[in-house]
């Protein structure tokens, strides 16, 4: 099963249509579920980082892979995201993929992490990150079942 735990909901129609079309695009070929943590504005940002933590540590599994997404990750090819994540379904059998919110991730949740990924060194909005993740999610199962898909 693959996890999404991210900070923040989607507001934008555009994005919510294209996070609902890969989402139903991937349950083809694993289960997938979502998870949205509130997001915090009115607080420090050291407070922010440990309300987000507490949220995202309770939707993290015991026995779960966890791959956080952190600009200072390795960046991979989409075929190496493919087979990465064939590995830790072997290994572990659940992927919990986390998206931090505005001001990234608590160190605690980066220390919990068995493996930090890199899309790019650029900044993106944490909502449409969220669709970048899941069309490489998409994209990597499709690898994975040797099945064409547009580049």
């Amino acid at each position: 099963m693959i996890k999404i735990v991210c900070v923040g909901k989607i507001k934008e129609k555009y994005l919510k249509d294209a996070t609902s079309d890969y989402f139903k695009r991937i349950t083809r070929f694993s289960k997938i579920e979502i998870i949205e943590c509130n997001e915090y504005s009115e607080m420090d940002v050291k407070s922010i980082l440990e309300r987000e933590k507490q949220q995202i540590e309770k939707n993290i599994g015991v026995r779960d892979c966890v791959v956080t997404l952190e600009i200072d990750g390795e960046n991979l090819t989409s075929e190496e995201l493919s087979q990465k994540i064939e590995n830790i379904y072997m290994n572990y059998g659940d992927i919990t993929f986390v998206i931090g919110g505005s001001y990234g991730l608590h160190e605690d949740i980066k220390k919990r992490s068995n493996y930090a990924l890199s899309f790019s060194k650029m900044t993106f909005p944490h909502q449409l990150f969220r669709v970048i993740l899941l069309e490489q999610i998409y994209r990597a199962f499709k690898i994975q079942n040797n099945e064409k898909y547009n580049k």
